[in-house]
Formats: C-alpha cells, sequence, structure tokens
C-alpha cells in the first residue's frame, strides 16, 4: 500500500476543514475528507486536492454518530494500511439564550463536538499504535477557555475538547503519539457569517493584530504541529487568535 503520510480531516467541505486539507495535500500528505452532508462540496475539496497531486478519498459521515465512524474506517483501512493524522474539526454551534435552547440542540452539539473526538479517537489510535506514531489534532476555540455569552454549550464542548486533548496526549505518549488542540480565535468563516458589519468591526476592534483570522492561519499551524518540527510538543492547546 502507499506509503505516503495519510491524514484523516473531518468537516473538511469548507472553512478551516478545507483549508487544513489543501495545506496538507501541498506538504506531501494524502488526504481522507470527511463531512456530514456537504456532498458536492466536499467531492469539490477533493477534486482540488488531487489536481495538486495527492490521493485523497471523500466519505460523508457523520462523527456524532459511533456507527457512521465505525463504518468510515472500515472503509479508511480499505484505502490505507497506516493513518499518520487526524484532524478532529468537525463541530456545530448555537447562538442563543440558554433557557430558550431545546434538549436536541444540546445533545446534537455535544456529541458532535465532543463525543466525535472520541469516536474518531477509538478507531484511529490502534492503527498509530500499530506503527507506534501519530498525530491527533483537535480544533478547539478560545471560548474552551473564557466561556462567551448566549455560547453556553458551545464553550462547554470546547472546554471538554481541551481536557480530552491533555488528558489524552498524558494516555498515548508513551506509544510515540502526540495530541494537540488549536484554540481559535474569531476566524472569518461560514460560522460567523451571521455577524453584521458593524459586529465584526466591533471584534476586531479587541484583536492586537486588527484582522479576523483566516481558515489559512488555523491550517498552517495544524501544518506545524503535525511536523517534526514540533515533534516535542504535546498535551497542549496552542491559540490562534491575533492577540485577542
Amino acid at each position: 500500500m502507499n506509503k505516503k503520510p495519510v491524514a484523516l480531516v473531518t468537516g473538511a467541505s469548507r472553512g478551516i476543514g478545507e483549508a487544513i486539507a489543501i495545506t496538507l495535500a501541498k506538504n506531501g500528505y494524502d488526504l481522507i475528507i470527511t463531512s456530514r452532508n456537504s456532498q458536492l462540496d466536499l467531492e469539490n475539496v477533493a477534486i482540488k486536492i488531487e489536481t495538486i497531486g495527492a490521493r485523497c478519498r471523500w466519505l460523508t459521515s457523520d462523527v456524532a454518530s459511533y456507527e457512521d465512524t465505525k463504518n468510515l474506517f472500515e472503509q479508511i483501512t480499505d484505502y490505507t494500511d497506516h493513518l499518520d493524522l487526524v484532524v478532529n474539526n468537525a463541530a456545530c454551534s448555537y447562538i442563543g439564550l440558554l433557557t430558550d435552547m431545546s434538549v436536541d440542540t444540546w445533545n446534537q452539539l455535544l456529541n458532535t463536538n465532543l463525543s466525535g473526538l472520541f469516536h474518531t479517537s477509538k478507531f484511529a489510535i490502534p492503527m498509530m499504535v500499530a506503527t507506534k506514531k501519530g498525530v491527533i489534532l483537535n480544533i478547539s476555540s478560545i471560548w474552551g477557555g473564557t466561556g462567551a455569552s448566549c455560547e453556553v454549550a458551545y464553550s462547554a464542548t470546547k472546554g471538554g475538547v481541551n481536557s480530552f486533548t491533555k488528558a489524552l496526549a498524558k494516555e498515548l505518549a508513551p506509544s510515540n503519539i502526540r495530541v494537540n488542540a488549536v484554540a481559535c480565535g474569531v476566524i472569518d468563516t461560514h460560522m460567523n457569517a451571521w455577524l453584521s458589519d458593524s459586529e465584526k468591526e466591533a471584534l476586531i476592534s479587541d484583536i492586537g493584530l486588527g484582522r479576523m483570522g483566516t481558515p489559512q492561519d488555523v491550517a498552517n499551524t495544524v501544518l506545524f504541529l503535525a511536523s517534526d518540527a514540533s515533534d516535542y510538543i504535546t498535551g497542549q492547546i496552542i491559540t490562534v487568535d491575533g492577540g485577542i
């Protein structure tokens, strides 16, 4: 089977996930990319990756579902005999008062943003242990550390992501598997498209570098954390927020 490094990127149909997948392809990785629904967008990202010269397998899969993730990894093992990098990027958000939030929406955020890490890691870890190497990177948020008004559930899940990252890093370090998280600040993606121009200006005024982050800013950090240049970094929450 192919011996190029292989990366799995979840939530890769647009935004941060797409930027990460394309950046990894440009730097020698073959890709497996997933999204819950956006089949056409996912296929378009795969075409971009293949144009670069990398192999790419795209699959619709919901990280919130254990069975979906089990089926995903059955297909992954048909595609490759090794998995070097997992980027847990798939996530969803909710803006609104906690008292207005439905139980179903709460559970959706919890299952996607936090349980999704458990699902992918459970299946990815044995593949990495078999080769005594691997990197797991979880995309988090600054709100996981500070909390955000009207984003209680999102903040809680990202706080969980940070604790998950630190604990799993200790568990997997003896197997030479590194686990880190990237805590994003205000990134200019579809998730923030609901903001008005005045709201964006207010946010930017609090950012030291005077601009919103881009998906590429996050992708560059992921590339560094996946590389040998960071092979002594594990259990860390790396903040990418422009000095907010």
